[in-house]
């Protein structure tokens, strides 16, 4: 049957409560986030999972929700992080960075660097400082974090100045002034925005390496990082429960990572070329997920649901907008990245929110790269051209500030009720 574990996977999950029915009825339907979190943790433990999380070896977390509410998993102690260190070091265009013992630069949300300053205090005994110095914001011997504001659209000249001096002395430890850095796209885009406009950028480090893995980036903004970097710049895609899955190669094309993983894509609606991601791991041992939903949208190269033919990463399921009442009959939900799509026809668009009152309106809200207005005809092409995606008369609206999200990253849409 499609999709169903093997009989090797089920001999290692026997034993687990959340799964004895399905073994029982040798069926697995599509187990959802909500299943996971029914009667957590007792529906996962068992004897060997209550030894290890006596021990250290498994350890309870909640996963990095965005605009959604959060999970809690069981899962070894950073398994994210040697999942992302493995991909790293096997990358066929960055292992050398890897091998060659580069720091890691990480700029990305304010919350990441807290849960860091966070952990480092309670190793001391501490609580952690106000705005923690730079040795309190290092995950390990190879990794340190950078911002301390919520919306880096409002970091000012100081913070720049101190994020640049900061990067420069990860780049001094390395005998070829080699430094890798990782971040959220959105935060790289910004900081790169804010060198050059208070005259900082030739005094920016050019990395010898980047990755952005925290959320989805735009068209537009992975077109500003490979224009202003001379280096491979990858994307990964992952989460917090299931480690890394898939990389881009300098030229953007996504690969698999399928370590003890199987994947199947299923449409989001019948006869859809959108679909769910669904994912089947032993790779956490104590958490193994078997056709779990991760609640993330891709497109294939030819349409077919083939996960090794997979072009983008679309978004969120859950944020998925029903087309409006103009729409034509066969038109699917549509998934940030095909609103994405239709941005980067213009090209100096930087962050924008899709704001939709009814099925018949919508606002394209956007900032530019530039700070600078498109010009009338190319705002009347991009709102037609938004208009035939959602099925809504649009208007789109410049504004020199879209304020960023509670955890640190952009909603691509809002809604009015």
């Amino acid at each position: 049957m499609r999709g169903q574990p093997t009989a090797e996977v089920v001999d290692q999950i026997k034993d687990i409560p959340i799964y004895r029915t399905s073994i029982e009825r040798g069926y697995f339907p599509v187990l959802e986030k909500p299943e996971i979190a029914r009667g957590f943790p007792d529906n996962w433990m068992t004897p060997r999972l209550a030894a290890a999380l006596k021990t250290g070896e498994a350890e309870y977390v909640l996963s990095t929700g965005t605009n959604h509410a959060r999970m809690q998993i069981i899962r070894p102690p950073y398994f994210l992080l040697n999942s992302y260190y493995q991909l790293w070091s096997e990358h066929p265009d960055i292992a050398s960075t890897w091998e060659d013992g580069c720091q890691r630069v990480s700029l990305t949300t304010v919350l990441a660097t807290e849960h860091v300053a966070r952990v480092n205090a309670r190793k001391r005994g501490t609580r952690p400082e106000a705005v923690p110095e730079l040795e309190q914001r290092r995950l390990d011997a190879r990794t340190v974090y950078l911002n301390l504001r919520l919306d880096p659209a409002l970091w000012e000249r100081d913070e720049v100045e101190r994020m640049l001096n900061e990067i420069r002395s990860a780049r001094a430890t390395h005998p070829r002034g080699w430094y890798h850095l990782d971040c959220s796209s959105y935060h790289l885009a910004h900081l790169v925005l804010k060198a050059r406009q208070w005259g900082l950028w030739e005094d920016f480090p050019q990395p010898a390496s980047i990755i952005h893995a925290y959320e989805y980036t735009p068209a537009n903004v992975r077109r500003f990082l490979h224009e202003n970097f001379d280096c491979p710049v990858i994307d990964l895609f992952g989460s917090t429960e299931l480690g890394y899955l898939y990389y881009s190669d300098r030229h953007g094309r996504y690969h698999p990572h399928l370590d003890q993983m199987s994947v199947e894509l299923l449409p989001v609606v019948p006869g859809s070329e959108l679909y769910s991601l669904i994912v089947s791991s032993v790779r956490n041992p104590h958490m193994p997920l078997i056709r779990y939903r991760s609640g993330d949208c891709v497109r294939t190269l030819d349409g077919t649901p083939d996960p090794h033919r997979i072009a983008r990463f679309c978004g969120r399921e859950k944020e998925l907008l029903t087309p409006g009442a103009a729409a034509a009959a066969a038109s699917g939900p549509i998934a940030q990245g095909d609103l994405s799509d239709r941005v980067s026809a213009a090209a100096s668009v930087f962050v924008h929110q899709l704001l939709v009152t009814d099925d018949k309106e919508a606002h394209l809200r956007y900032t530019t790269f530039d700070g600078e207005a498109l010009p009338p005809a190319e705002a009347d092409t991009l709102a037609e051209s938004v208009s035939d995606l959602t099925g809504r008369r649009c208007q789109v609206e410049h504004r020199a500030h879209l304020p960023i999200g509670k955890s640190g990253k952009y909603a691509w849409l809002a809604t009015h009720h």
